[in-house]
């Protein structure tokens, strides 16, 4: 004779039919959803390993992307695999905070705004057309262009005309083809000396309606395969001495080959003391929809300045999209 099932262990068997997996294609729903989780734990985790910073570069598109799965799965009889993409997202959402609500000083009401168009044109990238119409739609005040090839600088004064004030680093030539990165102004620029230091950049102090602005121009290293594991880091660290010999407001824009959230953006804000604009959408690579983009084109501003808005510019024939930020004093 079979003892009768407790009730206990009858509500028990119920929620684990319901719950458990309703077949192959539900439980291999449920593996793979275990991907952008885990990319989730690995940017919470700060490990600062090269291997896993990668990982934490693809938070933002893997929230999205894992947004959608889950609304999908959700309308279909997979409704229960759409709670374990539910825990992904809130997870991913928590990594990606810093990056696309990084907070930061408030405006001052009634303060002057500079515009500022910063893009990556990728040294091969010859579509001048593209790149001028780029620059004339954004309306900015001051131009940085990274990875300005040969060819296209040598119509340089077609692509910045209205930008009578430039410099120019030294030509770059190591894991790249010949380019140049260049600061462009409305107004009078003086530029800084370029450092043979291992950092990529140009450096210039403005005249604004905001009085003197610093604006540097760099281009951080990919963190694989060009160099060594620790080859931003050192970068970074090359760039902090750029700005310690600097007085007064400053913006620093360009491809930092890294999101705000990861490992060279917090060394960034803990160590310069820098705040970044909003990370979303994405800047790279180009030819996705931008929301599934990773926001590694930057522009951080000292603690004296505001974001006032920061968006996307229009495509230029790079890889990278262009950020168009507009920036003022801070708010006492």
């Amino acid at each position: 004779m079979t003892s009768p099932v407790q009730p206990e262990t009858q509500g028990w068997r119920a929620w684990t039919r319901r719950w458990a997996p309703q077949g192959p294609l539900d439980a291999l729903v449920r593996l793979v959803l275990l991907i952008p989780l885990g990319v989730a734990l690995v940017a919470l985790s700060g490990i600062g390993h090269r291997g896993f910073d990668i990982l934490a570069q693809f938070t933002g598109p893997a929230l999205v992307a894992t947004a959608g799965v889950t609304v999908l799965l959700a309308l279909t009889r997979l409704k229960a695999a759409a709670l374990h993409g539910l825990a992904a997202c809130l997870a991913l959402t928590i990594a990606v905070a810093p990056q696309w609500f990084p907070g930061g000083p408030r405006p001052a009401p009634g303060a002057p705004i500079v515009r500022v168009y910063s893009a990556n044109l990728y040294y091969l990238n010859d579509d001048v057309a593209a790149i001028r119409r780029s620059i004339v739609e954004a309306d900015a005040d001051i131009v940085v262009l990274i990875e300005l090839g040969q060819d296209t600088a040598r119509r340089a004064d077609e692509l910045l005309e209205g930008y009578p004030h430039r410099a120019a680093s030294m030509r770059m030539d190591l894991t790249r083809g010949p380019s140049r990165s260049v600061i462009a102004s409305r107004w009078p620029l003086a530029a800084l000396p370029d450092s043979p230091d291992g950092l990529h950049a140009v450096a210039a102090v403005a005249r604004t309606p905001l009085g003197r602005l610093n604006v540097v121009g760099v281009h951080l290293t990919r963190p694989w395969p060009f160099q060594e594991q620790w080859g931003q880091i050192s970068q970074t660290i090359a760039l902090q001495a750029v700005l310690d010999g600097l007085d007064g407001p400053m913006i620093v824009a360009g491809d930092f080959n890294s999101v705000s959230s990861a490992r060279i953006g917090k060394q960034v804000r803990r160590d310069l003391g820098l705040h970044p604009a909003a990370g979303f959408p994405g800047t790279w690579p180009a030819n996705l929809p931008a929301p599934l983009g990773m926001t590694i084109d930057q522009v951080y501003a000292s603690p004296n300045l505001a974001f006032v808005r920061r968006r996307l510019g229009d495509p230029t024939g790079s890889d990278h999209r262009p950020v168009v930020t507009e920036i003022t004093r801070a708010a006492d």
